[in-house]
């Protein structure tokens, strides 16, 4: 049985810019087709605009707020809130809140750097 804890997953730095805690995937389970991670931003932060031609992602806000932005639509989120982002879809996320953004990514197939295309210089 794999159960892993998110106090004890290492973060890494995402292609897009965002600090990740992957929790399920390839990398550490016998999950095969899909990944669960948390990502974190800092007050003011925001990733890279990218897409992923083969991953489909839902995120799922668990604390702060943001803007989400997908293929030039904007929206406010909050905690509470799941998006869903279909493959090849450029997308971004801002904190425009008062504490650090926290969401969890669930990508299909699992999250690659190699599916990061990165579309903001």
């Amino acid at each position: 049985m794999d159960i892993k804890n998110l106090n004890e997953v290492p973060a890494f730095t995402t292609k897009d810019g965002s600090e990740i805690r992957e929790l399920l995937a390839h990398r550490n389970s016998v999950i095969r087709n899909q990944s669960l991670a948390e990502a974190r931003l800092a007050v003011g932060a925001s990733t890279i605009e990218h897409y992923h031609p083969k991953a489909e992602e839902i995120y799922y806000i668990t604390h702060g707020n943001g803007r989400m932005r997908i293929e030039g639509e904007l929206k406010e989120v909050r905690a509470g809130d799941a998006i869903a982002i279909p493959p090849g879809k450029k997308h971004k996320i801002w904190n425009t809140g008062t504490e650090v953004l926290r969401l969890l990514c669930c990508c299909a197939p699992a999250y690659e750097d190699n599916d990061t295309v990165i579309t903001e210089i």
